[in-house]
């Protein structure tokens, strides 16, 4: 037991200044500070276990749990290997059962073109969301890889074309969809050189070439060709419009994630933009449905039955964008709809590349 001198000295030295009392209570670890004898604030070095998770206000848990990011990945691999599923099966899927004829290399050519509906997708949704996003950080640009998958799907559909009609190479450019085919090809990479020339608005006039070959190759029939050519452009136009400026826009949101009102309002902006490409898309649509698709083979051909899921999902994406908006309008967060809308319209892009190889209905409903 201490003396009363020595308890005196003690009191006297904790009075010093500079001095810190080591014989009374230790802090405790959690505590941010505490005050010593002369009143004076005494900092003490947080203890790990203490230390606040970002976005949180307690303490961090000695084992975080690392279930919701494993779910992530587990589901985005999951979605990666069914819409490969998809798009390799989902043309011979849709003819079981009609009558309709074998489309040679069907799973491939549809993954080709799902790669060419991307990559317009992405390159001119850039364009558009970058004028959206006005001043401020952008992510980084997809364009060039955009445009160099595009010319490389393009040509890869110009060798399934010769290897499936025992053509060669050469001779595949002097058919008519090997021809344009070719310049889907060559107007992508005019694209890839704009970008690299650090002019990517050039890139709009190989990409106009792009999707209007793209139209042509579509629609060879002999029933107006013309008019269906002139919905196809205006359809890929719009659509591509929607998912890749939503993308870039979604993409730009997390690139400023630290500014929460720049970020809503970037999104904001595209919402107000995004109707008229859904009025549009709607209406084209409808037009292509009525000119093509016979009503008596609806349900009964492959064209029939792609269309329907495609009309679901665009009818669920077109859900999806109207309650992000309402949530805009409420001042309330509408990130999560638009990611939700982004995956449901990446399902959309799927299916519309497997709707450009079923056979045409016409000769199921005449024959």
């Amino acid at each position: 037991m201490p003396t009363d001198d020595n308890a005196a000295g003690v009191r006297a030295r904790a009075r010093e200044p500079g001095k810190i009392q080591t014989t009374g209570p230790r802090p405790c670890l959690q505590s941010p500070a505490w005050s010593g004898a002369d009143g004076a604030t005494l900092k003490t070095r947080p203890s790990p276990l203490a230390r606040p998770e970002p976005g949180g206000a307690g303490p961090r848990a000695a084992s975080a749990p690392r279930a919701p990011r494993a779910t992530v990945v587990v589901a985005g691999v999951g979605g990666a290997v069914l819409a490969l599923l998809v798009v390799l099966y989902g043309a011979g899927l849709a003819s079981r059962g009609t009558g309709e004829l074998r489309i040679p290399a069907a799973g491939t050519t549809s993954l080709l073109r799902a790669v060419v509906f991307t990559a317009l997708a992405l390159h001119l949704g850039e364009l558009a969301g970058a004028a959206l996003a006005r001043t401020g950080p952008l992510p980084r640009s997809l364009a060039l890889p955009a445009a160099l998958a595009g010319a490389a799907a393009s040509a890869g559909q110009i060798v399934v074309l010769a290897v499936v009609s025992d053509l060669d190479i050469p001779a595949t450019y002097g058919t008519r969809e090997g021809g344009l085919l070719l310049v889907m090809a060559n107007g992508f990479l005019l694209a890839a050189g704009c970008v690299g020339l650090g002019r990517p608005r050039w890139a709009l006039l190989p990409l106009a070439g792009v999707v209007l070959a793209e139209a042509l190759r579509a629609h060879p029939e002999p029933y107006t060709p013309e008019w269906g050519t002139a919905l196809t452009v205006v359809h890929l136009t719009a659509a591509s419009l929607w998912a890749g400026g939503l993308c870039h826009v979604l993409r730009t949101m997390w690139l400023r994630r630290a500014a929460p009102a720049d970020a809503r309002a970037v999104l904001a902006r595209y919402a107000r933009g995004a109707v008229w490409p859904l009025v549009v898309l709607a209406a084209t649509g409808t037009l292509s449905t009525l000119r093509r698709l016979p009503a008596d083979v609806i349900v009964t051909s492959a064209y029939g039955r792609v269309l329907i899921a495609k009309l679901v999902l665009v009818a669920a994406a077109s859900a999806l964008a109207l309650a992000a908006r309402r949530r805009l309008l409420r001042s309330r967060d509408a990130h999560q709809a638009a990611r939700v809308e982004l995956a449901v319209l990446a399902a959309v892009v799927l299916i519309s590349a497997v709707l450009t190889v079923v056979p045409d209905p016409h000769w199921l409903s005449t024959r």
